[in-house]
C-alpha cells in the first residue's frame, strides 16, 4: 500500500487539534476593508473551526494530520 500524501496547500491553511477538530483562518479580511466596520474586522482576525459539513473534505486533504 503506498503512503498517503498530505495536500501541501491544505497543510498551510489548516491545523488539526488534539481533539480531532480542525482550525482555520476566517475569510473576508483581504481587501475592501474601509467599508467594513472595525468590530467585524476585529472578529475576523480570530481563528475558527472548520464547519461539520466541510470536515470530511478537509480530512481527505490532511490524511496524515
Amino acid at each position: 500500500m503506498p503512503k498517503l500524501k498530505t495536500n501541501r496547500a491544505a497543510r498551510k491553511r489548516f491545523k488539526v487539534l488534539k481533539s480531532g477538530k480542525i482550525k482555520k483562518k476566517r475569510s473576508f479580511l483581504r481587501h475592501i476593508l474601509t467599508s467594513k466596520p472595525h468590530g467585524r474586522k476585529r472578529s475576523l482576525r480570530k481563528r475558527t473551526l472548520v464547519h461539520d459539513a466541510d470536515l470530511k473534505a478537509v480530512r481527505q486533504l490532511l490524511p496524515c494530520g
